[in-house]
């Protein structure tokens, strides 16, 4: 299948004209006349260059890859159908739907676009990290770039030590069988030939301390409401996690809160202004 430039060109000037700067968090601005968000801004949003990205609108330059395609798609608040109608027009055969497709859903897209004052993210039922705010990178660090299997929370925390710096000692012993419970309900769902079981056995050759859980079969083990965790600038704190799941794509969104008046609370304030600066940093 070969790819049609033009085609291509069309869609994401009609899909960049339908946007507005509120529609993916971005702030208006008194002077602003651009129809829809300007190209810089999408570029911008989906991780690549204004100049590439400006060449696929006029037609010109190289054929973008799947992996670009998937970046302009969530860039451009895409939703799976326009995905694979963009896949398609650039010769691509459209991906598999559903639990092992990285897509997040453009309304999922919204609501974490109008959370920047607030720690969240956007995760796989492997606990894969797809997306978050700049708050929550500031309280978890950026996890978003991992590649194969580290990209798994629960993977990590069994295979790097470092991961439980961020989280209280006192819920080191809990984390662990929740992770595993949660592997092994996933394994259940997605069979032996899935990602899921592929991790398990890695850790399995890798780590004492899952091989020892793991033995034990423990299912049904659920997240606490309130998460301890151990900022290495700001110390504890203890946020309320509450969760909204996509069940077709099989993705959650966590969103942090603190008791208003708490200690956690004003805490979560000073991590705003330690994000801030560490933008304003870069």
């Amino acid at each position: 299948m070969s790819a049609d430039r033009a085609a291509i060109a069309e869609f994401l000037r009609s899909r960049r004209y339908v946007l507005q700067p509120e529609d993916v968090g971005l702030a208006r601005g008194s002077r602003r006349r651009t129809r829809g968000l300007r190209r810089e801004e999408v570029a911008a949003l989906s991780h690549m260059s204004a100049d590439y990205y400006a060449r696929l609108e006029r037609g010109q330059g190289p054929v973008p890859s799947a992996q670009m395609i998937a970046a302009i798609a969530q860039g451009l608040h895409l939703s799976a159908d326009e995905r694979d109608h963009l896949d398609r027009l650039a010769g691509h055969p459209p991906r598999t739907r559903g639990a092992t497709n990285d897509h997040v859903s453009p309304g999922m897209l919204r609501i974490l676009d109008r959370l920047q004052d607030t720690p969240a993210e956007v995760v796989t039922e492997l606990g894969e990290t797809l997306r978050q705010t700049s708050l929550g990178v500031a309280l978890t660090g950026d996890t978003t770039g991992l590649t194969g299997p580290a990209r798994s929370i629960g993977f990590r925390w069994f295979s790097d030590p470092a991961v439980r710096e961020r989280y209280a000692p006192e819920e080191h012993s809990f984390l662990s069988r929740l992770w595993a419970s949660g592997l092994r309900e996933v394994i259940a769902v997605r069979g032996p030939d899935s990602r899921a079981a592929a991790y398990a056995d890695l850790l399995l050759e890798r780590s004492a301390e899952f091989r020892t859980i793991w033995e034990t079969q423990e299912v049904g083990v659920r997240p606490r409401e309130v998460k301890r965790f151990r900022h290495p600038e700001l110390g504890a704190l203890e946020l309320t996690c509450q969760t909204l799941v996509d069940p077709v794509q099989a993705h959650s969104l966590l969103v942090y809160t603190a008791v208003p008046g708490s200690e956690s609370h004003e805490k979560l304030r000073l991590l705003s202004a330690l994000s801030a600066r560490s933008s304003a940093g870069t």
